[in-house]
Order: C-alpha cells, then structure tokens, then sequence
C-alpha cells in the first residue's frame, strides 16, 4: 500500500515536537508500506526546504519526507503569533502540500492528519486528483477547541471553521479521533459511527522508561535534592501555565522549600511566565530550554519525581496530549488540571490526581502530598507504567492505523472492481 501521508509538524525523535507520524510512519514501513510523508519545511532544522525555496526530498527510518515551502513546522512558533497570521500559514501550507502531492506517484490512500484544520482541505483536493480514499486523523476539535480556551472569539469565523470542520468530516471517507471526546465531537456533527474510529495518543515505552538515568540532566537544571515535577511542552494561551506559576507562589509562601517545578518548552506565553515569576521572585521555578532531541526531554522527566499535564481551564476537554502519555510510559505519577476522560483514566488508575483548573492551591497542596508520601508517589509511578503498557503500547495503536488504511483502500479497490 502507498500512502499520501500530510502533517504539518512532521518530525522524528531529534525534533522538538510530538512524533506520533514518525512512529506510525515508520511502523508501517516496517509492514512493508511505502509511505511519503509531506511537511512544512520551512524553520525545519530536521527537514529543511532547499536553499532557493523549493521543496526537497529527505529519507528517515524508511518514511519518505518531502519538505514543501509553506507554513511552519514548529507549533511552538504558532503560540507567538496572532491567530490571522496563523491562519494566512496554514493556508499556504496546505496550498503548497496539494501542488507537491500531485507531482507524486499516485498512492492507495491520502492520510492527513490535524492540527491545523487546513491539512484536510488538501487532503480532499489530492483524494480527488487520485481518485483514492481519504482518511482525516482528527487531534483537536477545532473550533471549538479554541473557543473553549479563548482563543477565538470571532463568531464569522467560528462559523467559517466550524463549516470547514464538517465539509472536511463528511468528505473524508474514515476519520480517527484521539480521544472519546474528539469521537462525540465528530458524531455530533452527522458522521455516520461506522466512519469514525478512535485511535489515542500512544506511550513511546522503549523511549520513556523508568530506571533511566536523570542525574545529569537534574544537575544541569540545578534542582539538588528538591522533589521536582516537570512540565514539558508548548507555553502558549491554551496551556494555561500561569496555574503552575501561582502554585509555586504558594509553595513558597509555605516556605516547601524543599519542592520546585520545571517547566519546559517555549511558545508565545514563555516570557509573559518568566516576566511572571521575576515579579513574584520565586526561586522554586526552573525554566528549561527546548533541546535537540527528544531522548533528552526523557533524562529530564527521568530526573524528575512527578510529571504536570497543564491546561487553561475550559468547559469542555476533549484533549489527548503527548505529554501525558509519555509520563506514563516513565513511570511518573502524573498531576493533571483536565478533567474528562483524562483525568478520569489518571484517577481511575490510580497513577497520579486530577486537580481542580481554577485553583492552583489544589496543585501545589497535591505536590506536597506526593513529596511526603514517597510510597505513595512510588505506587503511582508503577500503576503509570502499567497502564501505559496495558492500553497504550504504541505498537498495538500502530496496528490500529493500518487496518483503518488498509479497509479504507481495500473498500475503494472493491468499488472500482
């Protein structure tokens, strides 16, 4: 089977991002699928366009990368620009996906996956051009998304979306959804259930593990022997992580002395925090820079005792993020503000505590807890791991794709016989 596979963000364990594609990708090279992977190479320092501009072609683990001059491949850089500019390079990303797709050789089925929304129109447009199948990997309900969080406000254009939104569900000929909320989400708009398969975010267990050595990437923070949690990813508006800043206000006016929280990533609300935390002069705050590779976001988390999945506080979640998944793939208890099918999992399974999204006490009381009760904190961290395994092994999730590919290509060769 040859797939057309679109993500904007495309990158493997050296970039800076989630690599669900990567995974999946490579997984199905390994069964024997060929599988062109079209991204935005502009800013890539992974998959960079040619020097004139131009898109060029790169090979990873058997996935083959075409780099097109359109958008940007680092979400990070979205949080720090307005929300027309974004849309503007979104745009031109899936006008530049489409051009190149059409130059390929025709595959057995188009997969795009979201964010942005964009990436589905181009999906459609090289479905059509092929004549084959077209499966949308839906990982965030926009708009609403946006809207719970703030972000957008403009009723024209969460009309205009929303109308996107479902031109592209009911185009595509399969859709996956990340979480039970993203499923509910697409069935509300008229998709027929037999069409929408949920396939969440998985853990990378060979990747993030307990027993891996933290030690130098805790020295290199200067944490000491404080009992650290890290949050690890974007900073922008719908991250909400001036949560985490008023909990460590708290902390220290508890004198926890002995508590510190690291935050790592960037994104277009890092210097609002940093700016945030000089003003309260907390000294239990650890800003980490973005690193080359993510084997050493890993050490970071290995160095730490709990994992944070933060969010601004929303009226509905519907969230599958990276983050959470690969704490519990560490081994670390993890301390999450979502509450819906996130923070049910979380407490269901005993592998950490869902926090209340409008009080940041409630964090920085649960950091306490877990700081004092080192048994309890060790229990969490092995019922992480298990689940992580249990439900969540990438390899079986991978599997999932490819029959959702392959009976979306087969369907097609059986209508065309």
């Amino acid at each position: 089977m040859r797939i057309l596979y679109i993500h904007q963000y495309f990158a493997s364990r050296k970039g800076r991002t989630g690599t669900r594609s990567y995974e999946f990708g490579r997984h199905l090279v390994a069964r024997g699928h060929e599988v062109t992977m079209i991204t935005s190479g502009l800013d890539n320092v992974e998959f960079p366009c040619r020097p004139d501009g131009t898109p060029a072609e790169h090979q990873v683990d058997g996935i083959r990368v075409l780099s097109v001059p359109g958008g940007y491949n680092d979400p990070h850089l979205g949080t720090a620009i307005s929300g027309w500019k974004r849309m503007l390079k979104f745009c031109q990303f899936a006008q530049a996906a489409t051009k190149a797709g059409k130059q390929q050789t025709a595959p057995n089925v188009v997969f795009a996956t979201h964010t942005p929304l964009t990436v589905g129109l181009a999906g459609i447009l090289l479905s059509r051009h092929f004549g084959v199948p077209f499966v949308f990997e839906v990982r965030d309900l926009w708009p609403d998304a946006l809207v719970n969080v703030g972000a957008m406000r403009n009723p024209a254009t969460i009309w205009l979306m929303r109308q996107m939104a479902y031109r592209i569900y009911r185009r595509a000929d399969h859709l996956v959804a990340l979480s039970p909320g993203m499923e509910q989400g697409i069935l509300a708009s008229g998709v027929e259930p037999e069409k929408v398969t949920m396939i969440p975010n998985a853990s990378d267990l060979d990747l993030f593990k307990p027993g891996l050595d933290g030690s130098a990437s805790r020295e290199r923070l200067g944490l000491g022997g404080r009992f650290a949690a890290v949050y690890f990813g974007a900073m922008g508006l719908a991250n909400g992580l001036e949560y985490v800043v008023e909990a460590a206000r708290i902390l220290a006016e508890k004198k926890a002395d002995d508590l510190v929280l690291v935050l790592h990533g960037s994104g277009g609300k890092r210097a609002d925090l940093e700016a945030l935390v000089r003003k309260y002069g907390l000294k239990n705050v650890v800003f980490s820079d973005l690193v080359p590779d993510k084997e050493e976001i890993a050490r970071i988390v290995a160095g730490c005792e709990v994992c944070l999945t933060i969010y601004r506080a929303a009226k509905e979640q519907s969230w599958s993020p990276n983050k959470m998944f690969d704490a519990l793939a560490a081994g670390k208890p993890v301390l999450i503000n979502v509450g819906g099918w996130l923070g049910e999992t979380i407490e269901k399974n005993r592998c950490g505590l869902c926090l209340d999204p409008n009080k940041p006490a409630a964090l920085a009381d649960a950091l306490v807890k877990l700081s004092r009760e080192r048994d309890l904190c060790r229990q969490m961290g092995q019922n992480a791991r298990a689940l992580a395994e249990r439900e969540f092994d990438r390899a079986v999730l991978a599997d999932q794709l490819e029959e959702v590919l392959l009976e979306a290509a087969q369907r097609d060769l059986v209508r065309v016989e």
